[in-house]
């Protein structure tokens, strides 16, 4: 019910300010959505129980499945769009979950309240949506804690920021609103005109990737535009505790102080060296600026899984595309909104190898696996290792079932890189759009975003018998 109001009332506003006539399309999706909601709100309005760490799973999956799903109606019922219901759904999945690939081309002739309501569905998507549930969820007598741990990334999951959880989420709706003003408002700031300030804001800071234009921030041919991105898609993929807890300490020491945004900056940093090395080297663009300013672009929107793009990436020489999708499956920080596997994952699976050669030297020493000063438990490091193992298995699962369509592996590899680490843009023939792929890939990939939105563990755990025992 809720959702139907954050979803489809706003871009009725939009619709009535340019009377592009979208708003039947938003207002039958609105009725239809509320009357489902109200229908199955009613008939469980009398049971008060808590939920147990099970029904978190399955809360927080359906969560997704179900809003993404119901999504796609404003899709179906505008008449400036005639999309199937798998590209629909595969469109509405692809904006909440912030995954970012489309299948729809002409952005830049459609309705602006269509173009409005992607750029918001990946804004809710983001942290939006799922921070309201956690904040309401309590005051209607529901435990919100199982949610908290089920939706936040990461391989520990029982840290609050606040004692509170109620006062948790409202902390993180907090940041996540000031921080899409302040890139609204620098967006607008170095040239953008108002719609489209707010419109990329929303999908910079959910690290979603959707643009208003077909060739995305590259429409804007704007040096200023593009560093404002890079700025806010750095600050967007970082764990957004941190941003707590230098709002609440008015400091950023903490931030160097951190292993994991350490890390993630090395991450950047060294990959965009490369890059703009290569770059300018190989004379794929005239100077040095020129060189820097794509090559950086480029790197932070693919290494935070963000998707936005200014140049032909696809298209660059050497390694340089690969290098980037595998900058993409390491993604963003836990507890950002962006995707991947996460930097805090890759750096104990680092220091977990490096423990294991030290032990081939000294086979009785006890050696901990630390970040910072404190050890961390074997038993987050097995976790982490079975994520990893499941990961890589989906992923060739879900290549091979790829390839069995009938697309090539060079697509079929870098479209399911690009769903399950929730990037967008892929290589070769989804380098753009994903369109022109087979009814039966996008279903796949539809489940690849919603695997890698749930980070695995949350989505499979639901198919194994054990979890529906009592």
């Amino acid at each position: 019910m809720l959702f139907s109001l954050l979803a489809n009332i706003p871009p009725m506003l939009v619709s009535l300010f340019y009377a592009d006539g979208m708003i039947p399309a938003f207002f039958n999706s609105l009725l239809i959505i509320l009357g489902l909601g109200a229908i199955l709100f009613l008939s469980t309005a009398s049971t008060k129980k808590e939920l147990g760490t099970r029904d978190g799973f399955l809360v927080v999956t359906l969560f997704w499945t179900v809003l993404g799903t119901a999504g796609c109606l404003p899709f179906l019922f505008s008449p400036a769009l005639e999309l199937s219901i798998t590209d629909a759904v595969f469109e509405s999945l692809s904006g909440l979950t912030t995954t970012g690939a489309t299948v729809i081309s002409g952005l830049d002739s459609l309705p602006e309240s269509i173009l409005f309501y992607r750029q918001q569905l990946q804004w809710l998507g983001g942290l939006g949506i799922i921070v309201l549930a956690i904040s309401l969820l309590p005051m209607l007598g529901i435990g919100g804690m199982q949610l908290y741990r089920a939706e936040s990334p990461g391989p520990v999951k029982d840290n609050k920021l606040v004692p509170r959880l109620a006062e948790t989420a409202k902390a993180l709706w907090f940041i996540y609103l000031s921080l899409t003003v302040l890139c609204a408002v620098a967006y607008w700031a170095v040239g953008m005109n108002l719609f489209d300030a707010i419109g990329h804001s929303f999908t910079t800071i959910a690290i979603g990737g959707f643009s208003t234009h077909d060739a995305s921030l590259g429409y804007f041919e704007n040096p200023g535009v593009d560093l404002v991105a890079i700025v806010f898609m750095f600050i967007a993929g970082i764990n957004f505790a941190l941003h707590f807890t230098a709002w609440q300490r008015k400091s950023i020491r903490h931030y160097l102080t951190d292993p994991e945004f350490l890390f993630y900056a090395f991450i950047l940093l060294l990959v965009s060296l490369i890059t703009i090395s290569v770059l300018y080297f190989s004379n794929v663009y005239s100077g040095i600026f020129e060189s820097f300013i794509k090559g950086l672009f480029q790197v932070v929107s693919i290494a935070t899984t963000t998707g936005f793009t200014t140049a032909n990436y696809s298209s660059w020489p050497l390694f340089l595309p690969y290098i980037l999708m595998y900058a993409a499956i390491i993604g963003a920080c836990a507890g950002s909104t962006g995707g991947g596997m996460k930097v805090i994952r890759i750096l104990l699976i680092f220091k977990q190898g490096f423990r294991e050669v030290q032990r081939l030297i000294h086979p009785k020493a006890v050696i901990p696996v630390k970040l910072g000063r404190n050890p961390v438990p074997d038993r987050v490091i097995e976790s982490v290792w079975g994520f990893f193992a499941v990961y890589v298995m989906a992923f060739m699962l879900m290549l091979l079932a790829l390839l069995a369509t009938g697309l090539d592996i060079i697509t079929a590899f870098s479209a399911v890189g690009a769903c399950i680490n929730n990037l967008g843009p892929g290589l070769a023939s989804v380098a753009e759009t994903y369109g022109d792929l087979p009814g039966a890939a996008k279903w796949i990939l539809c489940f690849a975003m919603l695997l890698g939105r749930l980070e695995v563990f949350t989505l499979l755990v639901l198919f194994t018998p054990m979890f529906w025992r009592r």
